[in-house]
């Protein structure tokens, strides 16, 4: 076995790493992806959503509740993404990524207005799905979005239950960091707030003579980010879902 892993290690740190560029979001099936130095490069607006409390449900709850709370939140989430051109990855534990492949400002605002229902379901008082998931636990959560090139490769071994995928790129990453300092509200990198189109950016309402304005929903902020302070936007704002 010794012997094994370091022939593999060996050739996968020694040998080139090859990539190709790709315009979707691939999945595990795919054949150009293999357990060898190769993986597939993507551009896309990445999405990271991470629901939050689950251990204290546990405590109070049987395994049985908790898991029909997950089933009712990933629904929710896979739908709500897949209606706006989003592909669910990494179903890791609470948290999952979705990825809006493209390059234009519309892929990108679609992704924002993706986690603006998402937020409408999970948090309204009008949303059924909040009710029903309150009868076990006040749901908290996080969104974070950012816009970039997504490698991904296959990780494992062979088998249906050894392997995996990885998706790696900064996009991931302040994704994640932007969603973790959420709470019940959604945060973007300034690269998406600079791309975005009105229709996510701005919200009408009446000023004090009665007229419509446009009003920007998103406030700036700062996080830490690979050692430094980056500015990021954040909104409480929804997205109805009819």
């Amino acid at each position: 076995m010794k012997s094994g892993i370091d022939s593999k290690v060996t050739e996968i740190i020694d040998n080139n790493f090859k990539f190709t560029d790709i315009a979707y979001v691939p999945d595990i099936d795919n054949t150009s992806l293999t357990f060898n130095n190769k993986g597939l490069r993507f551009e896309a607006t990445t999405l990271f959503i991470d629901m939050r409390g689950s251990t204290s449900v546990l405590n109070r709850h049987n395994r049985v509740s908790v898991a029909k709370l997950h089933k009712a939140y990933f629904h929710t989430i896979v739908t709500i993404a897949r209606s706006l051109g989003g592909e669910v990855r990494s179903f890791n534990g609470d948290g999952m990524l979705v990825f809006f492949p493209g390059t234009s400002k519309e892929t990108l605002s679609n992704a924002v207005e993706a986690a603006m229902k998402m937020k409408w379901m999970l948090s309204s008082d009008e949303s059924k799905v909040k009710k029903k998931m309150e009868k076990y636990s006040s749901v908290d959560f996080g969104i974070g979005i950012d816009d970039g090139k997504v490698l991904c490769s296959k990780v494992g071994v062979a088998g249906v239950n050894n392997r995996d995928l990885v998706w790696i790129g900064n996009a991931v990453n302040k994704s994640v960091k932007i969603g973790d300092n959420m709470h019940n509200r959604i945060g973007i990198s300034t690269y998406v707030y600079s791309n975005l189109q009105d229709r996510v950016k701005y919200c009408v309402e009446k000023d004090f003579f009665g007229n419509d304005v446009n009003v920007d929903m998103w406030q700036s902020d700062y996080f830490q980010y690979n050692g430094e302070q980056q500015k990021y936007y954040y909104t409480t704002y929804y997205w109805k879902v009819v």
